[in-house]
Parts: structure tokens; sequence; C-alpha cells
């Protein structure tokens, strides 16, 4: 009988639309602070001898991976292949979510880390990096004379 102009609530499809401009400039922060759709995702924590990162690159060659250090830049660069069927194949992609292309992440270290003591590691599709800080940064004791 009674119709509104509007056929939803207005402050719920304001709210909807906020989201999904935040989502479409990924200005909206997330756990990992950068905007979605990075990739490699990247866990980065330490203890007091060292920096370690996780990267999660499944899927990805790890002789394909060129992992730098340069002046206190980290930098993760690949390229993981597409997995999708050719264009001219007879088959019809509903969804694509997963990323395929060139990509590079680029971390900025500590002024404590030590460049001359990094290793790296690729198990189950996770890079691990490890960067020891320099001895003189390391928390000691100072004994009492």
């Amino acid at each position: 009988m009674y119709r509104s102009l509007f056929p939803r609530d207005l402050f719920a499809e304001m709210d909807r639309l906020q989201r999904e401009m935040q989502q479409a400039f990924d200005l909206s922060p997330t756990i990992r602070g950068l905007g979605r759709g990075s990739f490699p995702a990247l866990n980065v924590g330490g203890t007091p001898q060292t920096v370690e990162i996780y990267a999660f690159a499944p899927g990805i060659d790890p002789a394909t991976l060129d992992i730098q250090l340069d002046r206190g830049l980290l930098t993760i660069a690949g390229e993981r292949k597409p997995t999708l069927p050719a264009p001219d194949a007879p088959a019809t992609v509903h969804i694509n979510e997963r990323f395929a292309g060139s990509f590079r992440r680029v971390l900025t270290l500590a002024e404590d880390a030590d460049p001359d003591s990094v290793e790296a590691s690729y198990r189950d599709g996770i890079v691990h990096i490890t960067v020891q800080r320099r001895a003189s940064a390391q928390p000691r004791r100072i004994a009492i004379q």
C-alpha cells in the first residue's frame, strides 16, 4: 500500500557505499598496515637478536624469487604465473581471486639490522627471512665493579 522512496534503510545504504569506496581505494586500515591486495602478505616481528620476516607466497618457485638488501631496504620480488586457461581456450572463468603477475614488496629495516647476516629459506609456500641485529645493539648486562 505505502511505498517508500528509498527501498532500503538510507543509513545502511550510505554505510555500504562508504565500505565499497574504502575497499576500492584501499583506504581502510588492515592488520597488515597496508591495503588489502598486497602480495605477498607479510608478517614482520623480531627478537632482541633478530628481525623475522615471513612472506606468504604459495605456488611460487623459490628459484624465481629475488630478495635483496640494500641500504636498509629489503626487497622481495618475483612473479606468479597465471593458472587460468588461455584466452582462446573453450573455458569460462567465473571467479578469479588469485593474484597472478609480477610483485614487489619493499620493507625498511631498523638501523640496528646487520646487512651482512641475512638468511632466507622457503618451505610450504612461506619465505622466512632472518636478519641478525648488530652486536652493538644487543641488550647486555653491565657488571658493577
